[in-house]
């Protein structure tokens, strides 16, 4: 049974959805939860510094960051299910290749993760940080769409 569930989060439905089985899974097994939130900071590390201050701006992002993982931590806790967080930074990297890197680091034995569940032109269009981790994760990745997708 895996034992090292690794659930990035953000505040979905979708998210939530994957957090709750995550749970499910680590309190059946006895297992670990991280959870992880990607912020992308480098959007706001250059240009227009006149009209705005950059690192306050990234310091506000890093903070949402940690409210939507401290939202987790507490659903975790209320759960009874043993869990660590970890805020992980992106300076341009896709998400998909942070995550991947942060749970092979973890050693992770499974990702657990919401997906939007969007159309082919709207995941061509926006991409899919999903998709990402599907394709080059070395490990099981178990995903969850909003049930009305």
């Amino acid at each position: 049974m895996y034992q090292r569930l690794y659930v990035p989060v953000d505040d979905s439905y979708t998210s939530h959805r994957a957090l709750d089985e995550a749970a499910k899974l680590a309190k059946e097994s006895g297992g670990m939860v991280r959870l992880v939130h990607v912020v992308d900071l480098a959007q706001f590390g250059w240009g227009g510094s006149e009209f705005l201050d950059a690192n306050e701006l990234q310091n506000n992002i890093r903070e949402a960051g940690h409210k939507v993982l401290q939202e987790a931590a507490d659903r975790l806790q209320a759960a009874g299910v043993q869990h660590d967080q970890q805020l992980l930074e992106s300076w341009g990297e896709k998400i998909s290749e942070v995550l991947l890197q942060d749970a092979e680091n973890w050693q992770a034995d499974l990702i657990v993760m919401g997906t939007h569940g969007w159309g082919e032109l709207m995941q061509l269009l926006l991409g899919s940080v999903a998709e990402g981790v599907l394709r080059k994760a070395n490990l099981p990745v178990l995903l969850l769409r909003s049930q009305d997708s």
